[in-house]
Formats: C-alpha cells, sequence, structure tokens
C-alpha cells in the first residue's frame, strides 16, 4: 500500500508540474472591456490553447452621417425604423443587407451609430471567420444597459464554413439565443449569403404547378430567412450617381459652377471603374475636388490665366 501511494503521489506531482508548464503557455486574462473608452467595438479572437476572444474598443470611429447618403432614402427610412425601436425596448429584426456594391449598406450602419450613440447605441464588429464566438459576444454585453449592434460587413459564406453554422444558430434554432440588448446588422453583396451553381438546380422537383426546390438551395436560402428585415439596394442610374457626386463636392468646399463642369470627368471616372456606385461618387470627388482647391486642376489654371 504504501509503495502505491508514493507511485500515485510521484503521479500527481507530475501532473501538477505539466499543468503548471501549460499553464504557462497560455496568455493571460483579457483585461475588463473600456465601455468608456468608445462607442464602437471590435471582437478580437485570442491566440493560444484556449482560444476565445476580447472586445477591443476602436479608436477612431467613422463619423458617417445619414445626411450624407443620397439616393437611398427608403433602405434609410427601413434600418433607422428598426434600430429606433430596438432603442426603445420594443421588438425589432435582425437586418440583412443586400445588392450592389458600393451603394451604402455599411455606411448606413456607421450612419446609426453616429446618430444614435448619445442614445445608447453601441456597435460591435465582428469578422465571419469570429462568428463561432457569437456565444461569447453574447454574454460580453448581456448585463450592460446600451443597445448593441453586432456588425459583419461583406458576409458571406463557402460550405462547410464553421461561421455559417454558428450565425444560423444564433439567429433562430438555439436554446441559448442572443441577448435582448443585441442585434445582428449583416451586409452581403448576395442574397443568399453563399454561392450557388447550376448543378443544385437540377435537383428541383416540379409537381404539377409546384416548385419544389432541393435540399442543398433550401439549405442556402434557409441563412437568409432567418434575419427579420431584408433591406436591398440598387446600382444608380446616371443622374442619381451625379448628384451624388455634386453633393459631395459641395460637402468638400466646390461650388455648385463646379460641380457641372465635373459631371463629365465623374462620367468618366465611373466607366473607367465600371460602377456609378456611391463609393465610386465619393472617391472621384475627392479626387477632383483635391486637385481643385490646391490649384492642380488644368482648368483652374487655365482660368487662372485668363484672369491674368
Amino acid at each position: 500500500m504504501s509503495k502505491r501511494k508514493n507511485d500515485l503521489e510521484d503521479t500527481l506531482r507530475k501532473a501538477d508540474t505539466v499543468l503548471e508548464r501549460l499553464a504557462a503557455l497560455l496568455p493571460p486574462a483579457p483585461p475588463p472591456v473600456d465601455w468608456s473608452a468608445s462607442v464602437a467595438f471590435r471582437w478580437r479572437r485570442r491566440s493560444g490553447l484556449d482560444g476565445g476572444g476580447r472586445l477591443e474598443p476602436v479608436r477612431h470611429v467613422h463619423r458617417m452621417r445619414l445626411t450624407d447618403l443620397q439616393g437611398i432614402a427608403p433602405q434609410i427610412d427601413k434600418v433607422e425604423q428598426n434600430t429606433r425601436q430596438f432603442l426603445a425596448g420594443q421588438p425589432a429584426n435582425n437586418v440583412l443587407l443586400t445588392g450592389a456594391r458600393g451603394t451604402g449598406k455599411s455606411s448606413i450602419v456607421k450612419g446609426l451609430l453616429n446618430k444614435y450613440a448619445r442614445e445608447g447605441l453601441r456597435l460591435i464588429e465582428i469578422e465571419k471567420n469570429d462568428l463561432m464566438d457569437l456565444p461569447q459576444v453574447t454574454d460580453a454585453v448581456a448585463t450592460r444597459p446600451e443597445r448593441f449592434l453586432l456588425f459583419c460587413d461583406d458576409l458571406s459564406f463557402e460550405a462547410g464554413d464553421a461561421g455559417y453554422i454558428a450565425l444560423k444558430v444564433a439567429l433562430d434554432g438555439s436554446i441559448s439565443t442572443t441577448s435582448e440588448n443585441l442585434l445582428i446588422y449583416a451586409t452581403s453583396n448576395r442574397r443568399h449569403l453563399m454561392p450557388e451553381y447550376m448543378e443544385e438546380n437540377l435537383a428541383t422537383k416540379y409537381v404539377g404547378d409546384e416548385i419544389h426546390p432541393g435540399e442543398t438551395v433550401e439549405e442556402k436560402i434557409s441563412l437568409s430567412e432567418r434575419f427579420g428585415l431584408w433591406v436591398t439596394f440598387y446600382p444608380f442610374d446616371q443622374d442619381e450617381y451625379l448628384a451624388i457626386v455634386a453633393h459631395w463636392l459641395k460637402s468638400f468646399g466646390c461650388s455648385a459652377a463646379e460641380a457641372v463642369e465635373a459631371r463629365e470627368e465623374a462620367l468618366q471616372w465611373a466607366l473607367q471603374r465600371g460602377s456609378r456606385s456611391g463609393r465610386v461618387a465619393y472617391h472621384f470627388a475627392r479626387d477632383w475636388a483635391g486637385r481643385r482647391l490646391t490649384g492642380a486642376g488644368p482648368r483652374r489654371r487655365a482660368s487662372a490665366a485668363k484672369r491674368r
């Protein structure tokens, strides 16, 4: 018995030594979240054996204004109304913003934060690869008095992505759901969030006048259907694009006459980029106004020469 006891004690000592060495390899526990440091936060996964992550304050928040977003008033109204309901503690939906690139999907979310931060709205940005940590994020904010938008930009999945299952469970179907003070707002260029292939449509069955999609198609549709509110964005036509250019030029200090003068270059800029989006209009306006206001524009130099 004495030998067995000694062997057991020796084994336990060795186990304690191993555990101490393993503990030394683990990263230190993250510091408490400084909720007063910002109105926006990012979820960062931790490296090491324990996995997990932490919320980090965003020190320089993009101060987008909803009034700067032109040509998408109906979409703004829908998302803002849902957000106001959420802030008031009333029923509100998770939101999926889909459609043409560069039309203001993510800018709406930033604009809402800028407008409603004083009323307790907060933003948490999370990468799609970190969506498996959703339960940890929920636990981190569950007891807070603020209202949080969990924001995932440019969301799309491939078959087998772990984040796909995690998001699907969080939106609907799990015994452990998101807290009452958190909604999920996501943007995507795809309505169904996953690539669709021709061969999947071959599994569609036709029973009389009814269409029954195949199981693969049904699975891909099922995730987007779990978002209670869909908001769709469409490409801008030429007049809408030029109106956005004029708006940004005005914000950069250019006159109405200068905005008219810039129209031809604005259209050429959009043609080169293959898109008349709000993002393209913003980038053009920054370039054109910057050149004009520093005297680098050829037409401005010509005008100055004539005045002399």
